[in-house]
This record gives structure tokens, C-alpha cells and sequence, in this order.
């Protein structure tokens, strides 16, 4: 049966991901396959590891990461900015966040002279408003841009404080040592907005208090409208404004029933957490990976582990875990192409940031290394052909 199934995904792959280009320059990372990967770069807290796989044909997820200033001023402050931006229905948000959340940020922080969670959120919402602009210009001539949608996880790094924001079902995870048994223990640092979590389902329907059908049980999965797992996004305009739920959008995206506001929200969960010398490490990571480990798990592949190659480690494991729930060996499941990848696993984004506590102690005003690093896809020749259709 097995190989079978193996057989007929062959046949879908034209082209293979032999055909891809490999990278030899580390310092814009490496790929193998569909995985690219950074195994270790430093910034002005410590080191960093990075990896991205993808499954989807064209890559949803963006990632991230830009140390040195976090304003437009000379002086300062200087930080570390993460960002893990999970995108569906298409890379269109995903790709807008990557472009301008951070130069918002910026923006907000010369305005404001200082970092703080207020900063945080007036990006968030820049990039919102920006975005459903953007779908507004483009509503006559592609409609289905209104059903595209991210997810948005950030970390910013400044003057010893670690701010947290989350839209979606993203995770930020603390490996925190203690100290009297040596163990590093996982500590959840982000909120997630999925309703298969009751307490974001009693969140909506307590917002919705009129509409019995806000979330659905629909194929043994909870979702809002029927249509989607997360409550918050950035996008997703057809669920947001009631003029892009309409012809032509695809009959399957359109609601039976009018709204006269936003069934989704922008606003960010932020946390604010005072950096100790206990903490060691923090992995910021899209929902591929989350669906395969648990925090522990994945804290324990760290701490066990020298730090290069660290996020590599993670997506071997998460793809590791998906092979077995099919059966099948990890060396099958990495020669499946794109497209086709998507029915055993999703992409998966891992950005892993080392703590050193005498970096992190500096004051914001200090001027560090600058570094700047995105996340990338594969790279296939222009004449590719399709791919046989991903799952709905």
C-alpha cells in the first residue's frame, strides 16, 4: 500500500527538487531539498539558528530576523527583532508583513523615542490597515486576495526586556534553566488564538453573543464561520469587512448572512518579560512545528544539542514525527516535492535565539552588530511545470 502511494506521488514530481539550486553561502544560508537553513549567525544578544522547510507549492511562510537599531535615530535603541509570519490562503500577507511591519516598528519607535508594547501594537495595526488597503486596490481585478491571510508572531529583544506579540497560532517557547536540578524547562511565552482551545472559543462567542455559529465543529475541527482555526490575523479582509464577502469571491469563502463588524481581530497578545541570566534560550516557531513537539520536547532537542544547527534539529524532528504518524520512513518523505508535501506536513518556520546574559544586560544604547536575514523558500527553474494540486 505503502508504495504504492510512493509511486503515485513520483509520478507527481515535475520537477524534482534535485533540480534545485543549492546554496554555498552560509552567510544567506544553505538549502538541501526543500529545507533552507542557517545554522548559526549572532546578534547583539547572542547567536541565533534558523531553518525553513517548505511543503506548500509556493512557500506561505516568512520569517525573519534584524539586530542593530530598532529606530531611524543615531542613537538608538538598538535590540533584536524576530518575526515569524505564517501565511494562508496564499504568500500575499505573509510577504506584506515581511515588507513592512518592521519598518513600522521603526517608525513608531523614532516617534516614541523608546521601545515599548504601545510601539508594538501601532505596527501591528499599521500593517493591518495597510494590507486591507492593498486588498481594496486590487478587489476588481483579484478578488481572492480578501481571503488571504497571516498569522504574526514577534520577539523584540531591547535594553533586557523580551516583548512578545501574537497574532494566531504561532509560538514563542523560553528555555529557562533552574538552577537547584539543572533542568531547562519550557515556558510558553506567547498567547495563541485557535478555537480549538475552549477558552478562544468562550473569547468569540462571548464577543459574537448573537451569532450561535461563530464556531463550528466542522470534519471533527473547530473553527470560526466554518472557515478558519485562527481568531486573529492580519488579512483575511472577507472576515473583517463585509464589502469583500461578496461575488466574486469564491462561493466557498462568502458567509449566508451579512455582519455589520470585524468576525476577526488585529489586536496582538503582547507580553513584556524581564530577561534573567536563567534564561537561555527562546524558540520562535510557525504551527508546523508545534503540531509534531511539544514545548518540552522541543526545549529538550536544545538544551541537549550544540547550538549549530539548532532550528535545523527541530524541523528534522517535527519531519521526523510526521513520517512516522504515516508510516513511512524519514528519507521518503523528504523526496515528496512541494505541493504534494502539504498532505503530510505544513511549512514550518524555526528561528532559535541564544541568550548570552552579559549582551543582553547592555543597555539599549549600545550599538552592536547588525544583522539582517530572511527565511527563504526553494528555488526552481523558471520552467517549471505545476505540480499535481495541493489539498484544499
Amino acid at each position: 500500500m505503502l508504495s504504492s502511494l510512493m509511486n503515485l506521488l513520483r509520478a507527481c514530481w515535475l520537477p524534482s527538487s534535485d533540480n534545485i539550486v543549492h546554496s554555498n553561502s552560509d552567510s544567506a544560508g544553505r538549502r538541501e531539498g526543500l529545507l533552507w537553513y542557517k545554522d548559526l549567525g549572532h546578534h547583539m544578544n547572542g547567536e541565533f539558528s534558523m531553518a525553513v522547510v517548505q511543503a506548500n507549492n509556493l512557500l506561505e511562510d516568512q520569517s525573519q530576523i534584524e539586530s542593530g537599531p530598532l529606530s531611524l535615530l543615531e542613537s538608538g535603541p538598538f535590540g533584536t527583532f524576530i518575526g515569524v509570519y505564517d501565511g494562508h490562503g496564499g504568500p500575499e500577507a505573509s510577504n506584506y508583513i515581511y515588507d513592512n511591519l518592521f519598518q513600522h516598528l521603526k517608525r513608531f519607535t523614532t516617534e516614541q523615542q523608546s521601545m515599548s508594547s504601545d510601539v508594538i501594537k501601532k505596527a501591528f495595526q499599521a500593517t493591518e490597515e495597510g494590507f486591507i488597503s492593498l486588498v481594496a486596490k486590487q478587489w476588481q481585478m483579484n478578488p481572492q486576495i480578501a481571503a488571504v491571510g497571516s498569522c504574526c508572531l514577534v520577539g523584540v529583544i531591547c535594553g533586557g526586556t523580551l516583548y512578545t506579540a501574537n497574532l494566531g497560532d504561532s509560538r514563542a517557547v523560553l528555555g529557562r534553566l533552574v538552577q537547584a536540578t539543572e533542568e531547562v524547562v519550557a515556558v510558553q511565552l506567547s498567547a495563541e488564538h485557535n478555537v480549538s482551545i475552549e477558552a478562544v472559543r468562550r473569547e468569540m462567542q462571548s464577543l459574537h453573543p448573537d451569532d450561535s455559529h461563530i464556531v463550528v465543529l466542522k470534519h471533527n475541527v473547530w473553527r470560526v464561520k466554518g472557515l478558519m482555526q485562527v481568531s486573529r490575523s492580519i488579512g483575511d479582509a472577507y472576515l473583517k469587512k463585509a464589502e469583500f464577502n461578496r461575488e466574486p469571491l469564491y462561493a466557498k469563502f462568502r458567509l449566508r448572512e451579512p455582519f455589520n463588524r470585524p468576525i476577526l481581530s488585529c489586536e496582538p497578545s503582547i507580553s513584556m518579560h524581564e530577561l534573567r541570566p536563567q534564561d537561555q534560550f527562546i524558540i520562535f516557531a510557525s504551527d508546523g512545528l508545534w503540531e509534531h513537539l511539544s514545548n518540552q520536547q522541543a526545549v529538550d532537542i536544545i538544551r541537549t544539542h550544540p547550538h549549530h544547527g539548532s532550528a535545523k534539529r527541530l524541523v528534522k524532528a517535527a519531519m521526523q514525527d510526521a513520517a512516522k504518524k504515516r508510516e513511512m520512513r524519514y528519507s521518503d518523505l523528504k523526496d515528496i516535492d512541494r505541493g504534494i508535501r502539504r498532505h503530510f506536513h505544513d511549512d514550518i518556520t524555526v528561528i532559535v535565539v541564544f541568550l548570552d546574559s552579559n549582551l543582553v544586560s547592555r543597555a539599549s544604547s549600545v550599538r552592536g552588530p547588525t544583522t539582517s536575514l530572511r527565511g527563504r523558500g526553494v528555488i526552481l527553474p523558471k520552467k517549471s511545470l505545476a505540480l499535481c494540486a495541493p489539498p484544499a
